[in-house]
C-alpha cells in the first residue's frame, strides 16, 4: 500500500514539476513578447531596430503609394510632427501585398513620398506583410491582438506603447488623426 500512494506521490511531482516548467516558459515568453524584438530595413538601406525606440510611443503603419488611403500620408505626416517633440517615432511599412499598390522600388516609394507629401518620419524598404514569408512583426500582432488586427488592407495602424506592448490598432478606415487615435497617443505620451 506505501508503494503505491509513494509510486503516485512521484508521478504527482513529476506533473506538478513539468506544469511548473511549462508556466514558467510561458512567463519568460511574455516578458519577451514585445516589439522590440523587431527590426526592419529602412528605405535607405540602414537597420532599424524597435529597441532603440524604448520609453517612447511608436506609431507603425503599412502603407502603399498607390491605394485610396494613400492621402492618409498628409495626416501621418500632422500627427507626427504635432507629436515628434513629445517622443512619437512612426514608422511607414510600404508593401504591394494588398491589391498590387506599391511602387515598383524603394526609389520609387521614397520619391513619391517626399514629393507628394514631405515625408520626415520613417519609412522601411518595400516590406513582405502576408504569407509564410511575412515579416515576423505582423505575425507577432497576430498572435498579440487575433485574426481581425492582421492587416487586411493598406493603412492599418498599430500603436506601441513605451514598454513596447501593442496597445491598440486601427483598420485603414480609421484616420491617424481621429480622436480615437489622438486620445491613446495623449494617454500614452501625457498620463
Amino acid at each position: 500500500m506505501f508503494s503505491i500512494l509513494y509510486g503516485q506521490m512521484k508521478i504527482m511531482n513529476k506533473i506538478f514539476i513539468f506544469f511548473l516548467i511549462i508556466i514558467g516558459i510561458a512567463m519568460i515568453n511574455k516578458v519577451n513578447a514585445n516589439a522590440y524584438k523587431f527590426s526592419f530595413n529602412s528605405i535607405d538601406g540602414k537597420i532599424v531596430n524597435l529597441k532603440d525606440f524604448k520609453g517612447k510611443p511608436i506609431l507603425i503603419i503599412n502603407t502603399a503609394s498607390l491605394c485610396g488611403f494613400t492621402n492618409q500620408y498628409a495626416d501621418i505626416e500632422l500627427l507626427y510632427d504635432h507629436y515628434k517633440e513629445d517622443g512619437l517615432v512612426v514608422i511607414g511599412i510600404p508593401s504591394n501585398d494588398f491589391g498590387n499598390q506599391e511602387l515598383s522600388s524603394n526609389t520609387k516609394v521614397k520619391e513619391f513620398c517626399t514629393t507628394n507629401f514631405d515625408i520626415s518620419f520613417l519609412l522601411t524598404e518595400i516590406t513582405k506583410i502576408k504569407g509564410q514569408n511575412g515579416h515576423p512583426f505582423f505575425k507577432w500582432i497576430k498572435q498579440e491582438a487575433g485574426f481581425l488586427a492582421f492587416p487586411k488592407w493598406n493603412f492599418y495602424k498599430y500603436l506601441i506603447n513605451n514598454k513596447g506592448e501593442l496597445v491598440s490598432w486601427y483598420t485603414s478606415t480609421t484616420n491617424p488623426k481621429s480622436d480615437k487615435i489622438q486620445k491613446e497617443l495623449q494617454k500614452l505620451m501625457y498620463e
